[in-house]
């Protein structure tokens, strides 16, 4: 890697430190590296993250489900283009989140089986 490609690198990764911390790269350590990040500005852990994906998920589901009935209920504002539209929005959004879970079963077992 060139020295210019090198130059670059470093000058986006301190330009992200300082957006997500509000710290310039005279501020997080003598090196540049991201010491000064830790301790600052803590986001909400993986499970809420998680869990809020799960209930956007489910709530993407239970609407379509409502449409669905409305529709094969006879409303007339409903089109059926409409209910297959979310119908299968929720489907992607459905298999997306299982993707994630298997994913995240298999890290699991991974670190599990780990030797120490």
């Amino acid at each position: 890697m060139s020295d210019l490609a090198i130059s670059q690198v470093l000058a986006q990764m301190r330009d992200l430190q300082s957006r997500i911390g509000g710290i310039g790269a005279s501020g997080a350590g003598p090196s540049g590296s991201l010491e000064g990040l830790q301790g600052t500005q803590q986001g909400p852990d993986f499970a809420t993250l998680m869990k809020g994906q799960v209930d956007s998920v489910a709530g993407m589901q239970n609407s379509a489900k409502m449409l669905a009935d409305a529709y094969e209920s006879g409303d007339k504002s409903v089109d059926i283009s409409r209910v297959m539209l979310e119908v299968n929005k929720a489907s992607i959004a459905f298999h997306a989140i299982t993707e994630v879970r298997n994913k995240l079963v298999d890290a699991y077992t991974q670190v599990m089986n780990m030797s120490v």
